[in-house]
């Protein structure tokens, strides 16, 4: 029997017990039967400064925190003021109050005592006054007793009614112990009054954890709970925070996405205390507001399950792969068409029979092939290397739950386009280069594309069509001074667009532009708002559609005024928009 599963070790306790949970009742579940006193958690903004403290071995140094809570008297001065403001009468409570240090304990008792008020502290080295100050506390002899850890656990005082956290507290078990001593049912006891007072924070702490703690089980984010003001506590029981110390949480919860392995791991492990959903890649993101891009930075899914021992091994055949294919591919494109392809394809293990596909499904597929393999080649067929993606079951599972997240996401309509050809690209779907570059027949099966990387133009001449990749906000670090192109959104249908530096309109590839029209060239548009993504990934280009020349002017480089056949997506104009100001 335990009253802290969540070990301070970051173990899982489960494994000593066959991993079987005979009966279990949370703290939100025992406040909710009525088997402890309900609480009024009150967040006061600290002024205390902490994002500089030093940070050893999973905890803030105590020496530093001693030191800026006992430099002088201010903080003492905002903690007496906020008890005036939060507690009824200051002179009539049984306060446990949490330090960090015996000396902090010591400073603290010893100021309350100055200003008045009745006031002890006990710790270690006066362990034998452990029982008479229990007693002054219980009588109210004292108000206040300022205390370390010896309080934790083994002390009942049940008729404890007002709980101060003084310091951070890094560890869940603890909180909870220091939290519980104030939690027991007593006559006359109507509630427990909580002040925690929140000062800026490192990130490395957690206030995720503790609140999870308090509020229980949800299928909300927490950090959607702290935005709402705790829509989902237990019976009875509030959480107040303060504007600047709900910035604080706020903000601790949003740099938690840049947790470690190791963080990431231990969430895993945990989850099954946080809700009764099952442990699924879509449920896990929505509760801790993960974004998919932070998962896959990490590792498959499947093997992050697998290392939190929450399933089975499994082989790990094409499992770099296919990580690849969904962090640097997948998670960088959106297209409904294509993500619905995959799925179906997916859903019958990857088996096809490559003939009785359409030529725009054997153009996915390629899209698809070169999106795992990354190169040409490496089968004796297409069809065959789109079947080896299937030998590995427990990562088709994977593939299957991801694009049905990706395909839940996508909130716009694709358009068809209207060319010569067929291709399997969509109007306003987002797409990586490589396979734009395959769509339009430039990489095939036995070769890749010798269009580099940085190069904004890219032509099949069998197609006669040439295709614009244009990123809209350039910076110094992507584009040599020769490249930072003037190209902008003049209007939903009018984008203004640079051509490369040694084009000239009276001659060569300058003329084509000017006479497209007429030699039947076709002029497509794929555009990005910038070269990386938030997470560091390479962005996919929105395709945007054909383009007919409206207007031209300038010579190495050329400017030209595009007219498109359809209107650009609101999102997407709204930033291109923006590069034309100025």
């Amino acid at each position: 029997m335990t009253a802290t599963p969540e070990r301070m070790d970051n173990e899982d306790i489960l494994i000593d017990f066959s991993n079987t949970i005979a009966a279990e009742i949370r703290l939100p579940d025992a406040l909710n039967r009525k088997l402890l006193c309900p609480f009024q958690y009150f967040g006061i903004t600290d002024n205390i400064d902490l994002s500089k403290v030093e940070w050893r071995g999973g905890r803030y140094v105590p020496g530093e925190l001693t030191k800026l809570y006992t430099q002088n008297d201010r903080r003492v001065g905002d903690i007496i003021f906020n008890l005036n403001k939060y507690l009824n009468d200051i002179n009539n409570v049984r306060a446990l109050c949490f330090c960090v240090t015996q000396e902090h304990a010591q400073f603290m008792a010893e100021k309350f005592v100055l200003v008045g008020l009745k006031a002890d502290y006990l710790v270690s080295s006066r362990s034998n006054l452990r029982e008479e100050l229990r007693l002054k506390l219980y009588s109210k002899e004292i108000n206040y007793l300022f205390v370390v850890d010896i309080f934790n656990e083994g002390v009942d005082i049940p008729e404890i009614d007002t709980v101060l956290f003084l310091r951070p507290t890094e560890s869940l078990t603890i909180f909870l112990q220091q939290l519980g001593r104030g939690l027991r049912l007593a006559e006359g006891k109507e509630c427990l009054t909580v002040l925690d007072f929140v000062g800026n924070s490192r990130p490395e702490y957690d206030f995720e954890g503790k609140f999870r703690a308090l509020i229980g089980k949800t299928n909300t984010s927490l950090r959607k709970e702290v935005s709402d003001d705790f829509p989902h506590l237990p019976l009875g029981c509030s959480i107040i925070l303060e504007k600047k110390a709900k910035e604080y949480i706020l903000q601790n919860i949003i740099n938690a996405t840049t947790l470690n392995r190791n963080q990431l791991l231990t969430k895993i492990r945990n989850y099954k205390f946080q809700t009764d959903l099952p442990l699924t890649l879509s449920n896990f993101i929505k509760l801790y507001h993960l974004p998919l891009q932070y998962i896959y930075k990490k590792d498959n899914w499947k093997r992050l399950c697998v290392e939190a021992d929450q399933i089975k091994d499994y082989p790990k055949q094409n499992e770099n792969e296919i990580n690849r294919a969904i962090s640097k591919k997948w998670l960088s494109c959106y297209s409904s068409s294509y993500f619905q392809f995959i799925l179906k394809l997916a859903k019958q293990n990857f088996k096809i029979e490559l003939e009785k596909l359409t030529e725009i499904e054997k153009s996915m597929c390629l899209m698809l092939h070169y999106d795992i393999w990354q190169n040409p080649g490496g089968f004796n067929s297409l069809e065959e290397s789109i079947k080896a993606i299937g030998i590995n079951k427990t990562l088709t599972e994977e593939i299957i739950e991801l694009l049905e997240i990706l395909l839940d996401r996508i909130d716009f309509m694709e358009l068809d386009i209207e060319l010569p050809y067929q291709q399997p690209l969509k109007l306003h779907s987002r797409y990586t280069r490589d396979q734009i570059l395959v769509a339009f027949k430039m990489s095939s099966f036995e070769k890749a594309s010798s269009n580099r990387i940085g190069v904004g133009v890219a032509e099949n001449k069998d197609l006669n069509t040439e295709l614009l990749f244009i990123d809209l906000n350039k910076s110094e670090e992507d584009f040599s001074p020769t490249t930072l192109y003037q190209d902008y959104a003049i209007s939903e249908v009018l984008f203004h667009w640079q051509s490369q530096n040694a084009t000239s309109p009276i001659k060569g590839k300058g003329l084509t532009y000017i006479n497209h029209k007429s030699i039947g060239k076709r002029i497509l548009l794929f555009v990005r708002e910038r070269n990386e993504d938030e997470f560091k990934n390479t962005m996919g280009y929105v395709f945007i559609g054909e383009g007919n020349i409206s207007e031209y002017y300038g010579s190495k480089p050329m400017s030209i005024k595009w007219q498109l056949s359809e209107p650009m997506p609101p999102y997407l104009w709204k930033d291109s928009a923006k590069m034309a100001v100025g």
